[in-house]
C-alpha cells in the first residue's frame, strides 16, 4: 500500500505542478513507470485508485486522460462515502446543513433571475397544499437544490448535494410522525422564497437557517 500511495502522490504531484493539466493524455505506461521510478504494478494500483476518484478517466483502447477536475466531479466521491453514514450520525450531517445552506441561500439571494424564482413558485404551486410525504421530500431536495445552484458556487452545491442523502430518511419519517410537518415545511419554503424575491439576503438565511433546524431539533427529541 506504501508503494501505491507513493504513485499516487506523484502522479498528483505532476497535476498539482502543471505538468498535466485537465484534459491531458497520460504517457503511456512503461514510459511513465519509467520517469516516476515506479513498477508498472504500483503504477496500475495508482491510476485505478485515482480513476476511482474521478480525478482520471481511463478510456479503453485510447489510454488515460487526466478528468476536467471539475468540483461537481470530484465531489462525487462524498456521497458516495456519505452513504455508509450510520443513523447516529444524522445529526452531524444536518449540523454541517445548517452552516453552509443558509450561506448559499443568501449568496442566491442577490444572484437567482426572475426567472428561476418563477420556477422555483411554479415548483410550489405545482406540489399543492398537501402532498404526500414521499413527494414533499423529493420536492425539498429540488427546492433546495435549485436555490444552493443559484448562489454561483459550484463547490458549495456538489458538498451540499452530496449530503443531502443522509437527512432524507429523517426528513420522511419527520413527515410521517410530526403533527403539521408537511404544512410547516410548505410554509417555510414560501417564506424562503419571499425572502429571495425581496432580495433580502440576511432574511433568506434566517429562513433556510429555521427551516432547517426545526428538522434538526425535532429529531434531537425524537432519538
Amino acid at each position: 500500500m506504501a508503494v501505491t500511495d507513493e504513485a499516487i502522490e506523484k502522479i498528483k504531484a505532476m497535476i498539482v505542478s502543471g505538468a498535466l493539466r485537465p484534459g491531458d493524455r497520460l504517457p503511456g505506461e512503461s514510459e511513465l513507470a519509467a520517469g516516476l521510478g515506479l513498477s508498472r504494478n504500483s503504477l496500475r494500483e495508482a491510476v485505478r485508485a485515482l480513476s476511482l476518484m474521478r480525478i482520471l478517466d481511463v478510456r479503453q483502447g485510447d489510454g488515460t486522460y487526466v478528468s476536467s477536475l471539475d468540483p461537481q466531479l470530484l465531489l462525487e466521491a462524498l456521497s458516495f462515502v456519505v452513504d455508509f453514514h450510520r443513523d447516529d450520525t444524522v445529526l452531524e450531517f444536518l449540523a454541517v446543513r445548517r452552516i453552509l445552506e443558509p450561506a448559499a441561500t443568501a449568496l442566491a439571494a442577490a444572484r437567482l433571475d426572475e426567472g428561476r424564482l418563477d420556477a422555483l413558485e411554479a415548483q410550489l404551486d405545482t406540489l399543492g397544499p398537501a402532498p404526500s410525504v414521499e413527494e414533499l421530500v423529493a420536492a425539498d431536495l429540488e427546492f433546495h437544490r435549485g436555490i444552493v445552484a443559484g448562489s454561483g458556487n459550484s463547490v458549495l452545491c456538489a458538498l451540499l448535494d452530496g449530503l443531502s442523502g443522509p437527512t432524507t430518511r429523517a426528513r420522511v419519517w419527520r413527515g410521517l410522525t410530526q403533527e403539521d410537518a408537511v404544512g410547516r415545511t410548505l410554509r417555510e419554503h414560501r417564506a424562503i422564497l419571499g425572502a429571495l424575491r425581496d432580495r433580502d439576503a440576511e432574511a433568506a438565511r434566517s429562513w433556510a437557517t429555521v427551516h432547517i433546524a426545526s428538522v434538526e431539533h425535532w429529531l434531537r427529541s425524537a432519538l
